[in-house]
């Protein structure tokens, strides 16, 4: 057979017909799977940022800093045990997720990260670093400033990943008043 141009844009087009059929075969069989573990994810995430004992409603669409979210209520009966509030950011590395837990009297109940970027051992860190990720339970957004203490404000920063720590800041920040936006405060 004689190599020229025809022979190679069939032969070029018959091998992208193949990827791209494996391609999506391959997305087919995973799709489901990922939207299933993700749900997970989600769950589990709704549920370490909550009080026990409550109902937890269906996903409510919200705007969290300009982006379009969503938040979920925490009920005891008719009474309000705590909001969670996904709020997404962009970090050092790309967006960084987080689920925010918040208490009808503005209060950070617990934190959750969705997803990230960041850099391994630096930024990575705001998913294991306890010190960190403990100074915001409890945390009083009313007397106490949401920024990083380099910037004025009362959060312990991750040692060299200011800027993860500002984007996790922003988030809960961004968490807090659009939920206070929702419920009027």
């Amino acid at each position: 057979m004689k190599s020229n141009l025809l022979n190679m844009a069939l032969c070029l087009s018959l091998v992208c017909l193949v990827c791209s059929g494996l391609l999506g075969g391959v997305y087919a069989l995973t799709a489901e799977p990922i939207a299933r573990t993700n749900a997970e994810i989600l769950k589990a995430s709704i549920a370490q940022v909550l009080p026990e004992g409550g109902e937890i409603s269906n996903a409510m669409p919200l705007e969290v800093g300009g982006q379009p979210s969503e938040y979920y209520v925490s009920r005891d009966g008719e009474n309000v045990l705590a909001y969670a509030v996904k709020s997404t950011v962009v970090g050092f590395g790309g967006p960084l997720v987080l689920m925010v837990g918040i208490t009808p009297d503005g209060q950070i109940f617990n934190t959750s990260v969705l997803s990230h970027n960041e850099t391994p051992g630096l930024g990575a860190k705001c998913v294991s670093d306890v010190h960190f990720m403990d100074q915001f339970k409890g945390f009083d957004t009313k007397s106490r400033n949401l920024s990083v203490r380099k910037d004025g404000g009362d959060v312990d920063a991750i040692t060299a990943s200011t800027i993860t720590s500002r984007a996790y800041s922003l988030a809960i920040s961004n968490a807090v008043n659009a939920l206070g936006n929702i419920i009027g405060e």
